[in-house]
């Protein structure tokens, strides 16, 4: 890993780059390509579908239906799981539910103002979502729950999930499925990458099109998550996973090292950052890390990251280190450091905050309790968690009083003849002229004529 102290002259510059990492994700080559795959499938629907699986997730489905498992795929999967990863399911999604469940949407309850008029602002969830679990060889159960659970507290009707299945068997993975079970996912279509982005967002006779996506996958799923936004909506474009580690004298070496490893073994691409305040930490933490790494399973993806883009930053001080830590605005912060709890208020942006020398990040990613779908690539200087807010939508509603009408009609004149729009005014002056009850003399003579007449 780099080394940097935040008192050489040129630290400001290369601390720059670092915070800037992520952004040759969507290249152009991969939105082209992505774009081909979304507008093939909003045009062919199933059988695009079915052609992108067999020349891109690399499995032949039989048609249409071999794509699609439900509630009875997902109960056996869960039946045959042995008891130990059943317990582990149940406990992750125990824990999820009950965290969601005390989130309070931000709504407004209804008032009547000094005029009279009414406001407000209520909360409704979406219809349908859809999930994108990366799935082929690798397994992700963990993000079903983290997403699925979530959408279920808010109230979502329909939550269905989309999955690459494994090439060599066409099968998707046991846990994925036990966990579709654990956490009332509806349905799961083996469809992976671009391709499943367009189904979800566009329809098919098959997949059904959804309110929102939500999910992480590779550079095509996030190009194709960009080319469908606003015809739905979007969670957040998923960068590589990342971590900044805090740490001070206090610090163990192992727990830190450990904690950037945790997320370097995810993809060569992943970012690990210490913020130590001491030089003699940070070379503690780093011969640490060398050490760790000689054990792990994943040595080699862990080490690339950690050499092409992990760094070590020597702070001058606890002070000046949560100030870098708020510049860099990490998926997930890591403090290790005396009166952790105390530097949460100093902090603004990061996706989640992991405090004191028993809060390894690892259980953040499984069992704590809050979902860990976060912002990436510095995106939590103005993005949330996924949360249950993520699945609902706000409406205003607003109840004028006579009163409350007539006095604000002054404004609304000179308002809308600043901008030149004299049907807004008319809109206003309608109804001032009308009495109480809404229909004009005029009107109500009109109808008890026509009431009159045989």
């Amino acid at each position: 890993m780099r080394i940097l102290s935040s008192v050489e002259p040129d630290f400001p510059e290369r601390w720059a780059r670092i915070c800037a990492r992520g952004s040759e994700e969507d290249e152009a080559g991969v939105r082209e390509a992505a774009a081909r795959i979304v507008a093939d499938v909003r045009s062919r629907g199933d059988a695009a579908l079915l052609e992108h699986t067999r020349r891109l997730d690399g499995w032949q489905p039989a048609g249409a239906g071999a794509l699609a498992l439900g509630p009875g795929e997902f109960a056996r999967a869960w039946r045959g799981l042995p008891a130990p990863a059943r317990k582990a399911l149940s406990v992750a999604a125990r824990r999820i539910e009950a965290f969601h469940q005390r989130e309070t949407d931000a709504v407004v309850p209804l008032y009547r103002d000094p005029l009279g008029a009414r406001l407000g602002q209520v909360s409704r969830p979406l219809a349908r979502v859809g999930l994108y679990v990366p799935g082929g060889t690798a397994r992700y159960p963990s993000s079903v729950l983290m997403m699925a659970i979530p959408a279920r507290v808010a109230g979502v009707k329909t939550v269905v999930a989309v999955s690459p299945a494994d090439r060599a068997t066409g099968e998707v993975d046991a846990w994925t499925l036990a966990a579709c079970h654990v956490s009332g996912v509806s349905r799961l279509f083996k469809i992976g990458g671009a391709q499943a982005i367009a189904a979800l967002a566009f329809g098919t006779p098959t997949v059904p099109a959804v309110d929102k996506i939500c999910g992480p996958g590779n550079a095509y799923v996030a190009a194709a998550k960009r080319l469908v936004f606003g015809h739905v909506d979007i969670d957040m474009i998923a960068g590589p996973s990342e971590v900044l580690v805090l740490a001070d004298a206090s610090a163990r070496p192992a727990e830190a090292a450990a904690d950037l490893l945790a997320q370097a073994e995810h993809d060569p691409r992943a970012v690990a950052v210490l913020v130590a305040t001491t030089e003699r930490t940070a070379r503690q933490v780093l011969a640490e890390a060398e050490r760790q790494l000689a054990s792990l399973p994943r040595a080699d993806v862990a080490r690339r990251s950690l050499e092409e883009r992990g760094a070590a930053v020597i702070a001058r001080n606890v002070a000046e280190a949560v100030r870098l830590a708020d510049e860099f605005a990490p998926e997930h912060l890591v403090v290790l450091a005396k009166g952790a709890s105390g530097i949460v208020p100093k902090l603004s942006r990061a996706g989640a905050v992991f405090l004191g020398s028993r809060t390894p990040e690892a259980v953040g990613d499984y069992v704590a309790g809050p979902s860990h779908v976060l912002p990436t690539a510095g995106t939590a200087r103005f993005d949330s968690p996924l949360s249950v807010a993520t699945f609902r939508r706000r409406m205003s509603v607003v109840e004028m009083s006579p009163r409350a009408l007539a006095a604000l009609a002054p404004a609304v004149e000179a308002l809308t003849a600043a901008e030149g729009l004299e049907g807004h005014a008319r809109a206003v002056r309608v109804r001032l002229a009308a009495p109480p009850g809404g229909a004009t003399r005029s009107a109500r003579r009109g109808g008890r004529a026509r009431r009159r007449r045989p």
